[in-house]
């Protein structure tokens, strides 16, 4: 079946059952297929809710332990349309195979692949989010196999997304200044931050270029990612920059003056530096 094509009876066995899902107030108007392959099942749906009875804006993971060691993963997306009472459900099912290619010791460290029972956890929409899914109902690449990619690569990143939005451990902290990150919107910011510094760990950006990348206030920024992620900006940028380092010494074989010059260090000595106090051992130590 041609992409975005509307399902015919003969998927009606891998359909998503939005009515027990959403409730017997949504009645879907139309299916089309997005992805269908061994691992992913993708979907977009229309569905129109009964007066007074319409959900909020949301997304949900479910994860169905099938037998030892094998799960089932399934993915919503619930966003209303600009006619009235009409809602765009993106439904995504991530088969017993795709999780094949994990050992179960990895799984294990997600927090819904820690039970041995059926799993149901709902989250917000990030902007993240909503720009995946929009990548993933219309694919820029050029050719049907490039966009076929394109798909399974961002449907991949939304479910990385909705991992990090169940498990990402919060508490409200009792310091003042921490507070706005009882917020979604202010958590989001920070986790924002976090994908900046991984993207530029080579070339890091000022605490002032980060905070006005990401909207905001320096104080609230460094707070914040202390409390989200453990780690000050300096800490987590310092230990991609050393990971990478320990990659490139050991895997590439690359000089210590390259991987210094690389990954935006100013000079030999302060890579050295900054490489034994993290590994305890000289760069030069890696080197075959």
């Amino acid at each position: 079946m041609k992409r975005g094509s509307t399902i015919s009876t003969s998927i009606q066995a891998t359909e998503a059952p939005i009515e027990r899902i959403l409730g017997q107030q949504a009645h879907v108007i139309s299916r089309s297929l997005l992805l269908e392959n061994r691992d992913i099942h993708a979907e977009q749906i229309i569905v129109t809710f009964d007066e007074h009875n319409w959900p909020e804006e949301h997304a949900r993971l479910n994860l169905f332990p099938i037998a030892d060691g094998q799960f089932c993963l399934q993915l919503l997306y619930l966003q209303y349309t600009t006619k009235p009472g009409e809602a765009e459900v993106m439904w995504i099912e991530f088969k017993p195979t795709y999780f094949e290619q994990y050992p179960i010791s990895l799984l294990e460290t997600e927090q819904p692949f820690r039970f041995d029972q059926v799993t149901e956890q709902q989250f917000s929409i990030c902007s993240q989010s909503t720009a995946m899914l929009q990548q993933m109902k219309e694919p820029t690449a050029p050719t049907a196999f490039t966009q076929a990619l394109q798909q399974k690569e961002t449907i991949i990143a939304l479910l990385r997304r909705a991992l990090e939005c169940i498990t990402m451990p919060f508490t409200v902290c009792p310091v003042p200044a921490c507070r706005f990150l009882a917020y979604d919107s202010e958590r989001e910011k920070v986790m924002e931050a976090r994908r900046v510094v991984e993207m530029h760990f080579d070339n890091p950006l000022t605490i002032k270029e980060l905070s006005r990348k990401v909207a905001m206030n320096e104080c609230y920024l460094k707070k914040g990612f202390k409390a989200l992620t453990g780690k000050t900006i300096h800490e987590y940028t310092q230990d991609l920059r050393i990971s990478k380092a320990k990659e490139m010494l050991q895997q590439q074989g690359l000089s210590v003056s390259d991987v210094a010059n690389t990954l935006g260090f100013s000079s030999i000595s302060h890579f050295s530096t900054a490489f034994k106090k993290a590994t305890g051992m000289k760069p030069c130590e890696l080197l075959s």
